[in-house]
């Protein structure tokens, strides 16, 4: 058995430091298998609930495409010379020194989720820009629940070589509202010298879903992440606190979400930072919304050298009674001379502001729904215009259920 086996299993019942626990026995990793197609010819899913989260199976203005379901990976393919779009198995298959990359910034032990996404791996989509390579358009790629009661494991491997640049669309949805499972995804990001991935994640999952991401990035001298996610829709629990390691210097990091709970959705999630380069910055910014859900909101800088700059902000906003917004900011910084801050806030709407706008034509429900889409709105820096259409969509579609 391999050393990183053996430390899988050694941590098989270790529960998450974050989060409310999963049985995972209560999951089947049993699904039908599904065979490779054709982007037009894919018929195992439901396209408007992948459109809904930022995939369109027509793959018009992408750069490649990949899609799995359940256990079966149903395609995976680049459409831009240059960028590498397939499955993980079949890229380790292919590079051996891909191994080198697995579970260097994920830990398999971290907890029971990462032990399992190793010991009952099923596989994954691997994305790589060659040097100096800049995708034209976004890669998406989408991770489909389709069996009942299925528990879906997969290991995320990207790559954006010296010089090149990758935007990436990832879309996670569910056959059904009513669909129950787990979705545990491992995802490892390489951001080398002068290279830029800006990674756009938007879920589309249901109430019965229970979601266990776990990700950690390594960024080198000049590089830059920029993670965006978001989740407008119900979802049973959710659990993520990526990790980003700016190792180079000038590296820069940017972390945006927007959050929205309703009644039944729990959501614990966040992010940390460890700046350890001369020139490392990092912007931390979270937007909640619940109406009746619980959102604990969470983030962590770590300053380890003099120079780095850092800002965390969360602002949080309580629609309806019963709902619970927690923040949690964390600063630590480690030598003299970093400059680190933070704020965070929760509140309601302003009666005063809902009725400014009344004065000027707008009905009562008309003028809340332009305070929520204010609010949610997150100025992105740097986001191609499909990837802000595509936020931008999803939040318009989410403000009737906000109502």
């Amino acid at each position: 058995m391999s050393e990183v086996k053996k430390r899988a299993e050694a941590a098989r019942e270790k529960p998450a430091k974050f989060g409310p626990d999963v049985k995972l026995e209560e999951y089947t990793l049993e699904a039908p298998e599904y065979k490779p197609k054709p982007l037009d010819e894919i018929d195992e899913v439901d396209r408007d609930r992948l459109l809904n989260a930022g995939v369109d199976v027509t793959g018009a203005e992408r750069s490649g495409s990949f899609i799995q379901v359940d256990r079966s990976v149903i395609h995976a393919a680049p459409t831009q010379e240059g960028i590498e779009v397939q499955s993980t198995r079949s890229a380790l298959e292919m590079y051996p020194w891909l191994e080198e990359y697995l579970w260097k910034v994920v830990q398999v032990d971290a907890d029971k989720y990462t032990a399992s996404a190793e010991l009952n791996f099923q596989d994954g989509y691997f994305i790589r820009a060659l040097p100096g390579v800049k995708s034209v358009f976004p890669v998406q790629a989408c991770l489909y629940l389709k069996a009942a009661s299925i528990s879906q494991n997969v290991h995320n491997i990207v790559i954006a070589e010296e010089g090149s640049e990758l935007h990436i669309i990832t879309g996670c949805a569910t056959d059904s509202p009513e669909l129950s499972g787990l979705h545990i995804g491992v995802s490892e990001f390489y951001v080398k010298k002068n290279a830029k991935i800006t990674f756009s994640m938007i879920h589309n999952w249901a109430e019965n879903i229970e979601v266990r991401p776990r990700s950690g990035m390594r960024i080198g001298e000049g590089g830059v992440f920029l993670n965006n996610y978001v989740c407008l829709h119900p979802v049973k629990s959710l659990q993520l606190f990526p990790s980003a390691y700016l190792e180079g210097k000038d590296a820069v990091a940017r972390f945006n979400s927007v959050l929205f709970a309703p009644p039944g959705s729990h959501m614990d999630v966040g992010s940390r930072a460890i700046l350890s380069a001369p020139g490392n910055r990092c912007e931390m910014i979270a937007r909640a919304i619940t109406t009746g859900g619980e959102i604990i909101s969470r983030g962590l800088l770590v300053g380890e050298v003099a120079g780095v700059k850092a800002h965390l902000e969360c602002r949080g906003m309580i629609l309806k009674g019963g709902g619970r917004i927690y923040a949690v900011p964390e600063l630590d910084g480690k030598v003299e001379g970093v400059d680190m801050s933070h704020e965070a806030a929760v509140g309601k709407i302003a009666r005063a502001e809902v009725e400014y706008l009344m004065a000027r034509g707008l009905s009562e429900e008309e003028a809340v729904a332009t305070i929520v889409r204010g609010f949610m709105h997150v100025d992105i820096e740097g986001l191609p215009p499909v990837l802000k259409d595509q936020i931008d969509s999803a939040v318009g579609l989410s403000e009737k259920s906000l109502m």
